[in-house]
C-alpha cells in the first residue's frame, strides 16, 4: 500500500510543477510579447532568428504569385537592387 501512496504522491508532484512551468511560460511570454514585436520591427537585416524569411525574395512560391496577380508592372520587383 504505501508504494501506491508513494506513486500517487510523486504523480501530483510531477503534475504541479508541469503546471507551475507552463504557467510561468505564459506570462513570460506575454511579459516579452512587446518586446519580441519591437526587435521583430528593428531587425532591418534579417539577423533575428524566425519563421519569417531574411529577404522578401525567399517566400514560398503561392504567396509570391499571389502577390504577382494583384498588381501589373511595379518597381517593387526591383528592392533587391537597392
Amino acid at each position: 500500500m504505501q508504494p501506491l501512496a508513494a506513486e500517487i504522491a510523486l504523480t501530483f508532484v510531477d503534475d504541479a510543477t508541469a503546471l507551475m512551468k507552463g504557467g510561468v511560460r505564459m506570462v513570460v511570454r506575454f511579459l516579452m510579447s512587446p518586446i519580441e514585436r519591437l526587435a521583430n520591427a528593428c531587425d532591418v537585416a534579417g539577423v533575428l532568428p524566425g519563421s519569417r524569411p531574411a529577404r522578401p525574395g525567399q517566400n514560398n512560391a503561392a504567396e509570391s504569385s499571389q502577390r504577382r496577380s494583384h498588381r501589373m508592372f511595379s518597381f517593387h520587383l526591383l528592392n533587391h537592387l537597392t
